[in-house]
């Protein structure tokens, strides 16, 4: 693992605490070194309730300002200088920390690290990319979920190699499937941009296999799922409510229907395995792709969980080196090819 992430310790609606609960399973679980970034009084007090053998790989960076959840992200951006955001992504730049993770204000920590960390060469740019559950058991992502409302053909051209990058070295796909997210899967169906999206998508080196709809987000058939920040944000909100809808329900069936005690107990662990295929907390968050560093923003409401499976991705992204293969795929593109005559 790389050597420190940097946590926003008072990103999540309910801070810090399960920003440090969080932390602490991860260096429990899987050695990681945290840095918590934020107020220090606020978050020595919330350290000190714990007795974990694990906390001397914990260390923490004052901050002296918090950005928060209804604050406009462009103001708090440029007059927070000292908001633990800053500080967290400061580090990443200057190599203090190999990775940094907010449960905060999606708009302000996604412009926080465009300016402090700016992007990638031959990223326009940079996609937040969400990773979706499938009826396969696999993960398929999708990008941009957010980090751009308006998008042109050529940034979801981009968003495909980053995202199919991410897919192989992150959940080892040897070949992702890669689909353009439309109405249809007829070439000429969709708007204007998906239509102008398409050839590009085709004439790529990679695995595309043409429009995809919303229902094969979750059917596993693709591995990676391309669209513009609206769409795709809609998509993600949407499929959040169901998958909650879904849980609450089948939860409250099974303990009306169930009268029997050995089935009871049988059902509650089908459920249990049921809803831990849609917990999204078991994802660890979404990365920004295509900014100069390693930047991973999870829900504000956030728990511990989540806050450790965060860390966890932040690590594996550093250490698999995924911004740097991003950069050499994205390059190729440009390389003009020399035709021997």
């Amino acid at each position: 693992m790389p050597s420190a992430i940097a946590l926003d310790a008072m990103g999540s609606d309910r801070a810090p605490k399960p920003e440090i609960e969080g932390a602490l399973q991860a260096a429990r679980q899987f050695g990681i070194r945290v840095l918590l970034v934020g107020p220090e009084p606020q978050i020595k007090a919330e350290l000190d309730r714990h007795r974990s053998s694990s906390r001397h790989l914990l260390e923490i960076v004052h901050a002296s300002e918090i950005i928060g959840m209804s604050e406009k992200a462009a103001h708090a951006v440029r007059s927070k200088r000292d908001s633990s955001m800053h500080v967290g992504l400061r580090l990443v730049r200057e190599g203090q920390a190999a990775g940094f993770v907010s449960a905060g204000n999606t708009g302000a920590a996604m412009a926080t690290a465009k300016m402090i960390l700016g992007a990638l060469p031959g990223v326009d740019r940079p996609a937040l990319a969400a990773v979706f559950p499938t009826a396969l058991g696999t993960a398929a992502i999708l990008l941009d979920v957010g980090a751009n409302v308006d998008c042109k053909p050529q940034n979801l051209e981009q968003f495909a190699v980053m995202g199919e990058t991410y897919c192989r070295k992150i959940f080892g796909t040897k070949r992702p499937r890669v689909g353009l997210l439309s109405i249809g899967e007829e070439e000429t169906k969709g708007n204007e941009l998906t239509r102008e999206a398409f050839p590009l998508l085709k004439q790529l080196p990679l695995n595309f296999v043409g429009n995809v709809e919303g229902r094969d987000i979750y059917g596993g058939r693709v591995d990676v799922i391309v669209a513009d920040g609206f769409v795709g944000n809609v998509a993600l909100k949407t499929s959040e409510g169901v998958a909650q809808l879904v849980s609450s329900t089948l939860k409250e069936s099974l303990r009306a229907t169930i009268t029997r005690q050995v089935g009871y107990m049988l059902s509650r662990s089908a459920f249990t395995d049921f809803k831990k295929r849609l917990d999204h907390t078991e994802y660890g968050g979404a990365p920004l792709l295509g900014v100069k560093g390693v930047c991973i923003i999870t829900h504000g409401s956030s728990n511990a969980n989540a806050i450790k499976n965060a860390l966890r991705v932040a690590a594996e992204f550093a250490e698999r080196e995924i911004n740097e293969k991003i950069e050499k795929e994205l390059a190729a593109l440009r390389t003009p090819v020399t035709v021997n005559t």
